[in-house]
C-alpha cells in the first residue's frame, strides 16, 4: 500500500465540498491498496459547445484525482503536493453517461511525484489519458 494517509471515500468527497470538484459533480468512488478512483456525470456543466465533454474538464478530473491521491502518499505533516505539469492526451469523444478515472503512482520521488491517470467510458473504452507531476514542497508553519 502507497498511501502515508488513511482515509476514507467519504472523508475524500467531503473535503471537495464548494470547490471545483463539487461544482462538477466529481465523486471519489473507491480507494485501493495502489489506486485512487472516481467519477465525474456528463451533463452541461462539463460539456463543450459541441455537445461533448470539454478537454478542460478531463483536466479538471485527472488533476483532481492525481492530486488529492499524491497528498495521501505524503507525510502530510510536513509536506504537500502541488501541480508541476499536467499533460492530458483526449482520446475518444464521451456526450453522456459517466466519466469513470483512476490515478496510479508511476513515480514517488522525494520531491516529484508522476501519476497517470486515465479516464473511461460506461463501456469501458479509454477515452483520455494524463501525466500529472506533482511537486511535493514543504508545509509552510
Amino acid at each position: 500500500m502507497i498511501w502515508n494517509k488513511k482515509v476514507t471515500v467519504d472523508q475524500i468527497n467531503e473535503t471537495c465540498k464548494n470547490t471545483m470538484v463539487e461544482f462538477l459533480d466529481i465523486k471519489i468512488t473507491a480507494i485501493d491498496d495502489n489506486e485512487l478512483h472516481a467519477q465525474m456525470p456528463v451533463s452541461d456543466k462539463v460539456r463543450q459547445p459541441f455537445g461533448i465533454v470539454h478537454g478542460g474538464a478531463n483536466c479538471v478530473l485527472a488533476e483532481t484525482l492525481g492530486s488529492l491521491a499524491a497528498n495521501f502518499v505524503v507525510d502530510y505533516e510536513k509536506f504537500h503536493a502541488v501541480g508541476l505539469s499536467i499533460n492530458t492526451s483526449h482520446i475518444k469523444a464521451v456526450r453522456n453517461g459517466i466519466v469513470h478515472a483512476t490515478a496510479k503512482a508511476e513515480h514517488l520521488g522525494k520531491t516529484t511525484h508522476v501519476w497517470k491517470i486515465d479516464t473511461f467510458n460506461d463501456n469501458k473504452a479509454l477515452t483520455s489519458t494524463t501525466t500529472l507531476t506533482m511537486a511535493i514542497i514543504n508545509r509552510l508553519k
